[in-house]
């Protein structure tokens, strides 16, 4: 939320009108999440309110044109660049977890969440019980969860 507001803030000037900016945002988000398949949140959540921002401007005066200082400009391929790296280690991580579980959770857990497959799929193609399929997918999520944690990853990090 302060992130957005100050990109908001930034481009609006007026802290009531990044303040309306950022409810707009919110509201619009419910049905943007639905429809849209998002690689880095904190990215496109970026790009959602600047583009909210300038539409904004624009509808307010056509002859209006934007001046971005070297510094904001700075702090936005900062801002960016950060998002990529993080994003690139967490899924690194999560990598080299999930090839640390045992043969039977790893496979469980690709199937399961890597090629989105069904419990039963898992079960015909695995041919484990589905009790046993669903316990190497529970005892799996929670060794990724211990060894993310060792990582240094946070659980709301890698939602």
């Amino acid at each position: 939320m302060p992130l957005v507001y100050g990109v908001a803030l930034k481009y609006l000037k007026r802290p009531e009108d990044a303040q309306d900016a950022v409810m707009q945002l919110f509201e619009e988000l419910i049905v943007k999440v639905k429809e849209t398949e998002i690689q880095s949140f904190k990215a496109w959540l970026y790009t959602c309110i600047r583009n909210n921002c300038l539409m904004e401007i624009r509808k307010r005066s056509k002859n209006l044109s934007v001046s971005l200082d070297d510094s904001f400009m700075e702090f936005c391929d900062d801002f960016h660049l950060t998002v990529v790296n993080e994003r690139e280690n967490r899924e690194k991580s999560l990598r080299e977890c999930i090839e640390g579980l045992p043969e039977r959770q790893r496979v469980s857990v690709k199937y399961f969440f890597l090629n989105e497959l069904s419990y039963k799929e898992v079960e015909e193609r695995t041919g484990f019980s589905s009790k046993m399929v669903k316990s190497f997918i529970q005892n799996g999520k929670r060794n990724l969860k211990l060894c993310l944690e060792r990582k240094g990853i946070t659980s709301n990090e890698t939602d």
